[in-house]
């Protein structure tokens, strides 16, 4: 009877541990698809600068007059929504010559590749990031299960075509316009912030893309606390006005967009540079305590 009950124990903690298991594959199933993101207004922000992105997933457009630029791609699903947000602001998506990426996790690189086949633009990533988008996500930081997972192509995004990779402090440019790549890791290897400046009427205005910052339980890397503490300092450092990142909801995508349209000066709710030093006491207060997302 002892040997019976133990034996009895293990069964169910193993199937315990299956259903958890299912639950958590199901779930990261379901983010690599699409996450919940449904169609969001786009809008001017200031400038030539305006957002494409999804209900809580980024995207951003900056026109110019040889080419636009987009920075980040959503879920695979989400790139037909990008692709139809800036038709609606009166701009094609053939126009778009330069695709850019924060961080290769599916929710923000996954509708690259959609976004590559539909304008013909050149992406440009990290030297850490392109392994990860070139290979449909794989990442050597994730752990062994999903990374596995990723490889037999249960999970992860397609594969899509790296044309350029960038060093910390490379500028990209097209015409006019000219952003400027940070590579501020932590949330992965090849986190990449941007900064550049928008015309707004007489005033110029510096924008910070600013990447996540976040530690993840199925990421982890050694030199990872190193990294955001580089991090912090680097984007502590850039000159912001305007301040966005990845999550709409992090940045007040919907707040901002409301008050901008009630305001006299449209553009005056999105200047913030107090919201973009919160966003970084944030991150450094959650590594101090050891919080991992």
């Amino acid at each position: 009877m002892p040997h019976f009950t133990k034996r009895y124990r293990l069964v169910v903690l193993l199937g315990l541990v299956s259903i958890l298991a299912l639950v958590l594959v199901g779930r990261w199933l379901n983010a690599t698809k699409r996450g919940g993101q449904g169609p969001a207004e786009p809008f001017r922000i200031a400038g030539n600068l305006y957002y494409v992105g999804a209900t809580d997933v980024a995207a951003f457009l900056i026109t110019g007059p040889e080419g636009h630029i987009v920075l980040d791609g959503g879920y695979p699903s989400t790139a037909p929504m990008i692709i139809a947000s800036i038709a609606k602001l009166g701009f094609s998506i053939k126009d778009v010559k330069v695709l850019l990426n924060s961080e290769p996790h599916p929710d923000h690189a996954g509708g690259l590749g959609v976004l590559q086949r539909a304008s013909g633009a050149e992406l440009w990533a990290s030297e850490a990031s392109a392994h990860s988008l070139a290979s449909g996500g794989d990442d050597p930081d994730l752990i062994l299960p999903l990374r596995v997972l990723v490889r037999i192509g249960v999970v992860g995004y397609p594969a899509m075509r790296v044309d350029h990779r960038f060093k910390d402090g490379d500028t990209i440019r097209l015409g006019p316009l000219a952003l400027t790549a940070h590579i501020t890791g932590g949330h992965t290897r090849g986190c990449t912030s941007w900064s550049f400046s928008v015309r707004d009427g007489k005033r110029v205005l510096n924008v910070v893309s600013a990447c996540d910052l976040g530690r993840l339980s199925t990421s982890q890397y050694p030199e990872q606390k190193a990294d955001l503490e580089h991090s912090f300092k680097v984007l502590r450092g850039l000159p912001v006005d305007i301040w966005v990142t990845c999550h709409a909801r992090w940045w007040g995508r919907y707040r901002k967009f409301l008050a901008s349209a009630a305001a006299k000066d449209a553009v005056e709710p999105f200047i913030d540079p107090e919201g973009y030093r919160a966003y970084i006491d944030a991150a450094e207060a959650e590594l101090r305590s050891g919080r991992l997302h």
